[in-house]
């Protein structure tokens, strides 16, 4: 279906009748063929939107639905007005198909009704613009048509952007236009999809703009008048059709070599049209001017009562643009209403204004109307426009909010209550909700060479940090001065020490640093009566005291979880409840963990707080896969690192969390790719905690995919990284056995037994049961290695029945896999088939793979491993642990692939130690090997 907006694409706008575009025309048409956007940008006049609808109307058939919007300069504050020409018609096709939230958030932002649930943050609706474009693309290929994106309402161009950046394969294409010049086109390219073409339209030549007002009517001017145009207009074509306009309307055209009898400026030309208006024609157009969707029934609550006629009589002047099909006044050109409106007196912009303040439908442009019809300060005024800022925050659009708070700001008397600067900073932070961090900034700074008051100063300090991200190295100097502007007032030394905790934290790394500023912004909090800041500093503390180990962390979390409590950060991803999730799971209370995170997550979805939604469902997620439920993990985890991509929060740890879910039960390629895109993203924000979570998971997926000196030289970085950061407990990662496994795989049993004793002191000191039986596990794959198969065999029994009880699934099935390589080639049964049907009821695939492999090398035919002998000591005098151990199983008449089966190494590391045999050994292939043994029994 399409769905136009209130205009008919006129029949000049056909692309055989595009003057001077052929081959830009072409190109963009291609584009759009191939399944990619188009950003039509250049000057105002360039001809972009004549060549948007050619393309709209000559591509448009070729899509299921067209969204059209078009926006202009005097409706660019109003929030949602693009969006309502894009979903207005469409809302009801598409809201049964969004969820209960998102559908409520983006019919309050279309109708200015209804409670909204956005808050401060605005993620819900912005999610709920990109279902509504993935619901109707499901039902085939959407074009979105939207002309001067320059003059978008910012809360329409934010979401609009949103998604068209996370659309990936989805079947919408954008083809948009936007005035420019030089290259400011790039800041709406990073706005679109990744495939956007961006087609810049120059001037016109001389013989284009001949064409073009020829075709246009203009046929008995002379070459010279025409050259003259062209200079003239430099090759705008809008400045050369007005030029040929008032030339074809001037009753004495100039003489050869004479100036144009016009002004060189389009506005000068527009204000000559203007004068042929009648005085109230041109107040009525004013009002227009003035208006963010002006309508013939606005115009008439305006208190313009012949607005019919008065538009007609502009509209026959081309000034304005005819609409069949919409109640709308829309100006021919932006241009025009821009002239229009700085020309005229500012007591005339005011009453217009003025009449707007009490005809318009909506709050907010009320309340903007009544700021600009207003000179000087007025409480009543600032008061309507701190509650229209409050409404547009409420409706998820922060943008408009700061701006609405500014022009509060401007409006509070000196002595007003709120202070003009308290407004300031409201609007500040406003704009760090809305991503405008360097209007907060700069706002912020500018209320600080004024501000006396500590409270307001730390407000102010507090924004300046806030816009600095992840970038807290780069406002040190802020610390020192907010640390001197708290002085001695505990509540306010709080804010700015909690600030601190998290900069030792990401900046430093340090997590015992951390910890003890945790402690401390508690301590003050708590003599400051700031129960909200204390239950986050002592929630920070609990979470960093477990990170690393720390005997406190369950004394801690008691503290955080009396009463009383705040609803706010009961459930913050941040909060108590998220502290006491971590210390559960670390702790082996798997049950516990996931109850504690399912109530979380219903209550963070209730609420709305679709940040913390996407934190926690990665939590569960990660309980899931230590309890072994390999398919529901990978399917949280990938909707986790899919709500991560759409809402821009938390994607560098979905993606690690991601990476191990498939690792465990879904595509390792695909693991691989997270763990690396996980690791970069770590890098990339400098962000300490989470590189080594990002390798962790690089290793785990290098091991499954058999790469164990790719797993060895990951998971040894992360053991540096973790001792420089302070932690020390195992279950955070959980990556040592991975670690251990790889060394013994790579043929250094011997380091690996080290980690393995490294990491079990630690774990028998904060008593991680399954940290111990995966160390176990690890263990007897090294004394297997050894040759001590028997002591091998024996621990691996306990430590797959330990796991059982503890509810590890999948590392249970893990042990029951490496008992089945042991056994191989032994007497008795093998375990095959119980490490199969474990793996399966994991829904384990990547390990059913490997059994798999490992059953179809001991199959029949294949050349069995029988039981290790010692070898005839005096034949392999001189070999290392290693090549001893390979050359006794070439001996025995082990492939290699077999040989690495049984001792947990590479095949390549097999070749590797074979070669070192046959040199020292002074032989040059295996037959050789199994000649020596047969040699030396024979004696």
């Amino acid at each position: 279906m399409t769905v136009r907006r209130d205009f008919k694409e006129p029949a000049r706008c056909r692309p055989d009748l595009v003057i001077g575009r052929d081959e830009l025309f072409t190109a963009a048409r291609d584009q759009l063929t191939r399944g990619g956007s188009v950003l039509l940008h250049g000057p105002a006049g360039i001809g972009k939107s004549t060549v948007l609808r050619a393309l709209a109307a000559d591509y448009g058939e070729s899509a299921r639905t067209v969204l059209r919007c078009s926006a202009t300069e005097s409706e660019s504050h109003l929030p949602f007005l693009a969006l309502a020409d894009l979903f207005g018609l469409v809302l009801d096709e598409i809201s049964d198909k969004l969820p209960v939230a998102q559908r409520t958030a983006l019919e309050s932002a279309l109708t200015g009704r209804g409670e909204s649930t956005l808050q401060r943050d605005g993620l819900a609706l912005r999610l709920a613009v990109l279902s509504a474009l993935r619901a109707l693309a499901a039902a085939g290929p959407v074009l979105l048509v939207a002309d001067d994106l320059q003059w978008l309402d910012s809360a329409s161009a934010e979401l609009l952007g949103f998604a068209a950046r996370r659309l990936g394969d989805t079947p919408v294409q954008l083809l948009c236009a936007v005035r420019t010049e030089e290259q400011e086109y790039d800041r709406h390219l990073r706005a679109s999809p990744p495939d956007t073409l961006a087609v810049r339209l120059n001037p016109l030549s001389r013989a284009q703009v001949s064409a073009l007002l020829d075709h246009r009517g203009y046929t008995d001017l002379p070459r010279s008048t025409m050259r003259e145009i062209h200079r003239t207009s430099g090759g705008n074509p809008l400045f050369a059709l007005e030029l040929g306009r008032a030339l074809g309307e001037s009753p004495t055209p100039p003489r050869p070599g004479e100036p144009l009898p016009v002004p060189t400026s389009l506005r000068a030309l527009v204000l000559s049209r203007l004068d042929m208006l009648s005085g109230e024609a041109r107040r009525t157009l004013l009002v227009a001017s003035a208006g963010a969707r002006p309508t013939l029934a606005l115009l008439h609550a305006a208190g313009r009562e012949d607005a019919e006629a008065e538009t007609a009589q502009a509209a026959a002047l081309g000034l304005l643009a005819t609409e069949p099909e919409g109640p709308a006044v829309r100006f021919a050109h932006p241009l025009i209403s821009a002239a229009l409106y700085a020309e005229a007196p500012a007591q005339e912009r005011r009453a217009a204004h003025a009449a707007l303040s009490t005809a318009a439908s909506d709050p907010i442009e009320r309340a903007r109307n009544l700021a600009l019809a207003t000179t000087g300060t007025d409480p009543e005024v600032a008061a309507r426009l701190a509650e229209a800022a409050a409404l547009a925050r409420d409706r998820g659009a922060p943008s408009v909010a700061a701006s609405l708070g500014l022009l509060a700001a401007r409006h509070t008397p000196p002595d007003g209550a709120p202070a003009p600067d308290d407004r300031r900073l409201q609007a500040a932070e406003d704009a760090i909700t809305a991503g405008e961090v360097d209007l907060a900034r700069d706002i912020a700074r500018e209320v600080l060479t004024r501000a006396t008051v500590p409270a307001e100063r730390i407000r102010a300090w507090e924004v300046v940090i806030e816009a600095a991200g992840q970038s807290l190295g780069e406002v040190d100097a802020v610390f020192p001065q907010a640390l001197a502007d708290a002085g001695d007032d505990p509540r306010l030394l709080a804010l700015v020490h909690y600030r601190l905790a998290w900069r030792k934290l990401i900046v430093e790394g340090d997590f015992a640093e951390a910890r003890e500023e945790a402690a401390h912004t508690a301590d003050l909090a708590a003599r400051g009566d700031d129960r909200r800041t204390e239950l986050m500093a002592l929630s920070f503390q609990a979470s960093t005291e477990t990170l690393m180990g720390h005997p406190n962390a369950p004394t801690t979390i008691k503290r955080a979880l009396r009463e009383p409590q705040d609803p706010y950060v009961a459930c913050h991803h941040n909060g108590v409840g998220a502290a006491r999730f971590r210390w559960l799971l670390m702790s082996d209370q798997l049950p516990e963990a996931r109850s504690t995170i399912t109530a979380l997550l219903r209550e963070v979805r209730r609420r709305g707080m679709v940040e913390s939604e996407v934190h926690f469902q990665r939590f569960l997620a990660e309980t899931e896969l230590r309890s072994g439920h390999c398919g529901r993990a990978l399917d949280l985890a990938r909707e986790s690192l899919r709500l991560a991509r759409d809402s821009g929060i938390g994607l560098g740890a979905s993606a690690m969390l991601a990476s191990l879910a498939e690792a465990s039960g879904g595509d390792v390629d695909r693991a691989l790719a997270l763990a690396r895109e996980a690791a970069g993203k770590a890098e990339e924000d400098g962000d300490q905690m989470y590189v080594s979570r990002a390798l962790a998971a690089l290793g785990h997926a290098q091991l499954v995919a058999g790469d164990a000196a790719g797993a060895v030289g990951s998971l040894r970085r992360v053991r540096e990284l973790e001792q420089g950061l302070g932690i020390t407990d195992p279950a955070r990662g959980r990556w040592q056995g991975d670690l251990a496994e790889a060394l013994v795989r790579v043929g250094e049993p011997g380091e690996a037994q080290d980690v393995i004793d490294v990491t079990r002191e630690h774990a028998l000191r904060l008593g991680r049961e399954s940290v111990l039986a995966v160390l176990d596990r690890a263990e007897a794959m090294v004394r297997a290695a050894r040759g001590d198969h028997e002591a091998a065999l024996s621990r691996l029994t306990s430590v797959q029945d330990r796991l059982a009880k503890l509810g590890y699934g999948l590392e249970e099935a893990r042990a029951a896999f490496v008992l089945a390589v042991l056994r191989t080639g032994r007497p008795g049964p093998t375990s095959y088939d119980e490490a199969a049907r474990l793996f399966r009821r994991c829904r384990a695939l990547p390990w059913l793979r490997q059994v798999d492999a490992a059953v179809a090398a001991a199959a029949p035919g294949a050349v069995a491993v029988p039981q290790q002998t010692a070898p005839p000591s005096d034949a392999l005098e001189g070999l290392a642990s290693m090549e001893r151990q390979v050359a006794a199983l070439v001996m025995e008449g082990a492939t290699n692939r077999e040989i690495a089966a049984r001792l947990f190494i590479s095949v390549k590391t097999v070749e590797a130690t074979l070669t070192r045999v046959y040199r020292k050994l002074g032989i040059r292939s295996r037959v050789d090997i199994v000649r020596l043994a047969a040699g030396r029994h024979a004696k």
